[in-house]
């Protein structure tokens, strides 16, 4: 059975920086406040009309495909993770088929949120691995800016998310020990609306039960979305931040364990820790907790923010580009979020 091995990577931003201090235009916050909490500076933001989680994906996926050598039509299957989609439905996946004018290949859309990357390399991976493919497109886009509370209100979460993409070409690989060693995917949905968006959706019980006296009888078969919703900003996401981080700062280092365990490996056998770009404090305390020093672990939260599915590959395909990670060295992916899930990836390079 072959491994697989990432051939090609690239990433896309927009253009368009957005400072902390842009942000005190619309919000009651500082430059200070923000880089003390999440440790971002800046952040980029797609262009209103012409920049879709879609197109954001197409500027990566293309570049990918060329470093992996090969091309658009050898693409056999795409997985495609995003929280942001382009349409409620079809997922973006078909989008991008079409968009890069692929064969009629098969496209499978993940909603894992910031895990999804990880999940959705974890697919592709069992797929190259049973030959069913040869050349995967895994992709990770995300258009969080069209859908934020700009007001004092929503600043906890506006001020963390940015948007960008990444993707990966997966290929198999005879070499022994070369390509992704495992993957390791875990959920617990026992807390899932502390880090949510809730409209629109079709629970209509939870709504219901929770709030039925701010609907009139009119408005109770159109819970999907309603003015109700709308005027009482219920369709903005929603996030207990001290509830996350607890969670998340044990499960990210829990996960990290379980990939180099099962290889039979240690902390300092890693040569770059990639981890989901949540937080910058959530990074550096699993930094601390493993004992790595500054060179085993990349962020780039500080000038893009919290890119959910598309920070992993944005932020290794930047430390790839930059030289950090080498052939032959001992690459980990790590990411928590909403669901909870949360997933990890152990790879030689």
């Amino acid at each position: 059975m072959p491994s697989s091995k990432i051939a090609g990577i690239g990433m896309y931003v927009p253009k368009n920086v957005v400072t902390n201090h842009d942000l005190t235009k619309y919000m009651e916050t500082s430059d200070e406040w923000i880089q003390e909490r999440t440790g971002i500076k800046e952040r980029r933001y797609a262009h209103r009309t012409e920049e879709t989680t879609t197109t954001m994906a197409v500027e990566a996926a293309r570049i990918a495909i060329e470093r992996a050598g090969t091309t658009v039509e050898e693409i056999d299957f795409i997985v495609f993770a995003t929280l942001s989609p382009d349409y409620y439905f079809p997922g973006c996946g078909v989008l991008l088929q079409r968009a890069m004018k692929m064969g009629e290949v098969g496209a499978l859309d993940i909603r894992n949120q910031c895990s999804g990357f990880v999940y959705a390399l974890s697919v592709a991976d069992q797929f190259i691995k049973t030959g069913m493919y040869k050349n995967v497109l895994v992709v990770g886009s995300e258009k969080h800016s069209f859908g934020l509370d700009f007001s004092t209100r929503g600043r906890n979460v506006s001020v963390i998310f940015g948007d960008g993409a990444g993707a990966v070409v997966l290929q198999p690989t005879e070499k022994k020990g070369q390509g992704i060693l495992s993957t390791h995917l875990h959920s617990d949905g026992e807390s899932a609306e502390i880090l949510a968006m809730y409209n629109p959706g079709t629970h209509a019980n939870y709504w219901a039960d929770k709030n039925y006296a701010d609907f009139d009888d009119a408005e109770i078969g159109q819970m999907f979305m309603s003015h109700n919703m709308i005027d009482k900003a219920q369709n903005f996401p929603n996030m207990d931040g001290p509830s996350v981080f607890k969670k998340a700062v044990v499960k990210f280092p829990e996960v990290i364990m379980e990939a180099l365990q099962q290889n039979g490996l240690q902390p300092s056998d890693i040569n770059m820790l990639i981890p989901h770009q949540a937080n910058l404090r959530i990074s550096q305390f699993v930094q601390q907790k493993l004992g790595l020093s500054d060179e085993q672990v990349y962020n780039n939260i500080q000038s893009y923010g919290n890119t959910t599915a598309a920070s992993v590959p944005i932020a290794l395909c930047e430390a790839w580009e930059k030289g950090l990670i080498r052939d032959g060295d001992l690459v980990c992916l790590a990411a928590f979020g909403s669901g909870f899930t949360w997933a990890s990836a152990l790879l030689k390079w």
